[in-house]
Formats: C-alpha cells, sequence, structure tokens
C-alpha cells in the first residue's frame, strides 16, 4: 500500500522581479516547495521575504517571473481552483450580512440558492458565529469578522486553505482563542480542507500551528532552512521542547547563515562599487539604547525568545535591532540568544555625549549609507545635499517605500550623531556647520505682527 502523501502544491524554481526606478527589484529568487494532503505548513519570515507574494503566486493571483507553480501536477496559469484564502484584512463586503458575505464565494460558483444557504448556516455554526447570521461586519468586533473570513474560506471546501497573517490584526487574547479553535476543528477531522499554508511572522505561531516550518530569507526571499515539528497537539508553548524550536528558529534568522542579507541589490548614494553594502536595519537609535541597556542590566546576555517577551515585540519589531547591533558590533546573535560586546558594554554604560561621540564612530565605519552621505556632504561646494538625489539612487534597487525608509534610518541616525541635519522644509541634508543646520527641523516662527 502506497502511504506517500498525495501533492497538491508544487513550486518550482520560483522568481519574482518588480520594476523599480533604473532597475528591478527581486522580492523571490529560486524558491521551491511542496504542500502535501493532511499538513499545515507555515512560511516564516521577516518584512522582506516575500512571503505574501508567494502567497498570491499559489493562489494564481500572481504569475511568477521565473520557475512554476503546480495544482495537482497541473502548471496553474490563472486562479488556483483549489484554494480559498484568509486575509489579514478582513476583506468583508459591509453592505452584505454574515450569511450573505459567506455566501459569496459559493454564489462565484454557481451554487444553487438553498444548498448556499445551508452550507453558509454549517460553516456558521462550525465557526462559532451561530446568531450573528444577520448581522453586518460593522456590527461585529475584530475577531468575529475573522471568523468570517474563515467560514467565507471554508465554505467552499478547498483542498487547501491559504492564510496571509489571518491572526495579526487581531489583540493577543482573540487571536490565541481563534488559532486554539482552529487547531481542535483540525484535530477532530471537522475541519473541512485538506490542507493549510499559513504566512506569518510570529514564531510561536508557526511552531503552534504548523507540521512543517519554512523560514525564508529576506531581499530577496529564499527558503532558509525547513524544520519538521513533532510535537503533539495541542502544543504546551512553556514546554522545553516547544521553546527549544523558538531558539533554533531564532537562531535561524540571526545566524551566521543571515549573512547573505549584508547585500543590496543597490549601492548606497555616494559609495564605491567595491564596497560591502549593508543595507540600514529599520531601527531607531532610542530603541537600539534600550535594546543594549536591558541586557547590560541582564549581564549581557539574554535569549531572544525572552527579550520579545519582555518587551512584548513580533519578529518585525525586534530583529531590526538586532540586525542594527549586529552591524554596529554592538551585540551579536550567538544560539537563540544576544550577546554584549565590550563597546556594547562601554555604549550601554556611556552618557549620553559619550554614547553619542560612540554611536557617530560606529556609524561611519559599518552603515555604509551613512558613510556615503557624510562623504558627498563633506565634499559638496555648500555642505547640501538634496534628499531626492540620494532617494534616486536607491530607487535603482529597492521599491520607493523601502528607499524612504532606508533614508528615514539614515536621517535618524546621522542627526543622533550629530554626522548631519535634515531640513524637511527644503529637503535637505546639511552638515552642522551649515548656516541652515541650525534652524533644520525647528517649527516656522510666525510672522511678527
Amino acid at each position: 500500500m502506497n502511504t506517500t502523501p498525495k501533492t497538491l502544491i508544487n513550486v518550482s524554481n520560483v522568481g519574482m522581479d518588480f520594476a523599480t526606478d533604473g532597475g528591478h527589484l527581486t522580492v523571490l529568487d529560486d524558491v521551491s516547495l511542496r504542500v502535501n494532503e493532511g499538513e499545515i505548513v507555515a512560511l516564516l519570515g521577516r518584512s522582506g521575504s516575500g512571503k505574501s507574494t508567494l502567497l498570491r503566486c499559489i493562489a494564481g493571483l500572481a504569475s511568477p517571473t521565473s520557475g512554476t507553480v503546480s495544482y495537482k501536477g497541473e502548471i496553474l496559469n490563472g486562479a488556483n481552483p483549489g484554494v480559498a484564502m484568509v486575509f489579514q484584512s478582513f476583506a468583508l463586503l459591509p453592505w452584505l450580512t454574515v450569511q450573505e458575505n459567506v455566501e459569496l464565494g459559493l454564489q462565484a460558483r454557481g451554487v444553487p440558492s438553498a444548498e448556499r444557504r445551508e452550507r453558509a448556516l454549517r460553516a456558521i455554526d462550525m465557526i462559532g458565529l451561530d446568531g450573528f447570521e444577520t448581522a453586518y461586519p460593522k456590527e461585529l468586533s475584530g475577531g468575529m469578522r475573522q471568523r468570517v473570513g474563515f467560514a467565507r474560506a471554508l465554505v467552499v471546501e478547498p483542498d487547501l486553505l491559504l492564510m496571509d497573517e489571518p491572526f495579526s490584526a487581531l489583540d493577543v487574547l482573540t487571536s490565541e482563542n481563534l488559532r486554539g479553535e482552529l487547531i481542535r476543528l483540525w484535530n477532530d477531522g471537522t475541519f473541512p480542507t485538506r490542507s493549510a499554508l499559513i504566512v506569518t511572522h510570529n514564531i510561536e505561531e508557526a511552531i503552534q500551528l504548523a507540521d512543517r516550518v519554512l523560514v525564508l530569507d529576506s531581499n530577496p526571499g529564499r527558503i532558509k532552512a525547513e524544520l519538521s515539528i513533532e510535537l503533539a497537539h495541542p502544543r504546551d508553548r512553556r514546554s522545553p521542547a516547544f521553546e527549544a524550536l523558538v531558539d533554533q528558529v531564532y537562531g535561524i534568522l540571526t545566524g551566521q547563515a543571515s549573512a547573505a542579507r549584508t547585500t543590496t541589490p543597490a549601492t548606497p548614494f555616494g559609495a564605491e562599487p567595491t564596497e560591502i553594502q549593508a543595507p540600514l536595519p529599520k531601527a531607531s537609535t532610542g530603541e537600539l539604547g534600550g535594546l543594549l541597556e536591558l541586557l547590560n542590566a541582564g549581564g549581557g546576555n539574554e535569549g531572544l525568545a525572552e527579550i520579545a517577551d519582555q518587551l512584548r515585540y513580533e519578529l518585525d519589531d525586534l530583529l531590526p535591532l538586532v540586525d542594527a547591533a549586529q552591524l554596529l558590533k554592538l551585540a551579536y546573535p550567538q544560539d537563540g540568544r544576544l550577546r554584549l560586546s565590550e563597546q556594547g558594554r562601554r555604549y550601554a554604560a556611556a552618557d549620553v555625549l559619550r554614547a553619542k561621540e560612540q554611536f557617530a564612530t560606529l556609524a561611519v565605519e559599518q552603515a555604509p549609507l551613512v558613510r556615503s552621505i557624510v562623504r558627498q556632504l563633506r565634499h559638496s561646494d555648500d555642505g547640501a545635499l538634496r534628499s531626492e538625489t540620494v532617494l534616486a539612487e536607491l530607487r535603482r534597487g529597492y521599491s520607493d517605500d523601502d528607499a524612504r525608509a532606508q533614508l528615514d534610518t539614515a536621517i535618524d541616525w546621522g542627526r543622533y550623531a550629530e554626522l548631519y541635519e535634515y531640513d524637511a522644509d527644503s529637503e535637505r541634508l546639511l552638515l552642522p556647520t551649515h548656516p541652515d543646520a541650525a534652524m533644520a527641523g525647528q517649527p516656522e516662527q510666525p510672522a511678527a505682527r
């Protein structure tokens, strides 16, 4: 008897590029994976790893630039007929009742009215929405609206349920309750789908739900590791086995294998092409200082999972700070923990002026974009540099939003280090010695009366 699980989805060498000003942005690069019947798979990664783009390719809502996506052995050329999707933003039609929203997918498939009603009411009952059939979305809490989203997806009984960060818009208690109910439905056999694929940036959520976790690297998105989760449901997040898996994932996301993230598709403005380019993590100097002080107070060595719990930070909140600390050689991750370096200890213990001096030195040495801006300002005729000049160069390898985020971080770091100022009115970067630098960022004075 053949016990090999049947493959529903086969993603083969998928790449996805988008055009940018003067170049292109690679979001996915050579991604291959399978989703089999009877399993829950989690795609885990930080922002920029292409998780949602990959999900859209699997749903047939986007066509990859290279590679193929197959459903039951047939290469997709349009919408995937075997999937249904749950979105982060609920995506309900506000002028329809709960029951009418749930019936939408069935209506699109031409299911007769009486059958639509019967199946919709059954899905509403299963997902815990009894009594809300005639309510409108505006009458529901976020958790109840997401239940409608699940009922609408499950009512069509898809082979594969796709979930794009379905719990991230909910409060902690509501998301925990909904995750628990879905797992109970899955385990007791009443879940009306054969498989599920969930996109998340929450490590504990991935380990709590999935049979397999695929960890994606960022910029571009590549599968960095695959973990089989052998723990029985329901899973105890306080168990040593669960905590060990959390630490393992943090180690994957922050370990030596992540060194590939230190190259960017763009050369920061004014940099020599031979320089090793490191993107600036989206981390404020204030948060970074707070993280280092927290580490120093705890002896200079703390588990990343414990730090996240203390700060109530998600993956995309904590890891940019870890990246920044590592980039500036103030701390380094090791085996799921974060350890202060000697200069990190000095920085955490220093007074404000000495900390700023140390940060200025490290930013120029270790952050190429900051160094490039300082170099260009010092070589300019008037000690000024238009921000649009920097943005135009960054857009050669970043999306508009990411280019802006890079510049915003560079402005924050440079201001804190007193390397340069920024005048929002004229949108110029200025050396501190520039005549306009003293007025940069100051509110406009009212005219004399």
